[in-house]
């Protein structure tokens, strides 16, 4: 599963970042960041992969769909 522009903002949330900060790890451009977070444009499956990678090095878990209660994807802290 290719995470969500939702998942990108709840997981920065979740580890208190900023999209610079993100941007940064991630090693792309922050315009690039905000077009994904918005939903006005997908980046390449290259881009979102090395977004996911820096917010799992961060702790970030990425929940898929049907691992939740409600049924929907998700994030979550990794256990210490």
């Amino acid at each position: 599963m290719e995470m969500t522009p939702d998942q990108c903002r709840a997981a920065r949330a979740l580890i208190k970042w900023n999209q610079q900060r993100l941007a940064d790890a991630a090693g792309i451009g922050i315009a690039t960041l905000t077009l994904f977070e918005t939903g006005t444009s997908a980046p390449r499956p290259a881009t979102v992969e090395v977004l996911e990678r820096a917010l799992r090095d961060a702790g970030v878990v990425f929940l898929e769909e049907g691992e939740m209660i409600d049924g929907g994807a998700g994030v979550r802290l990794r256990k210490p």
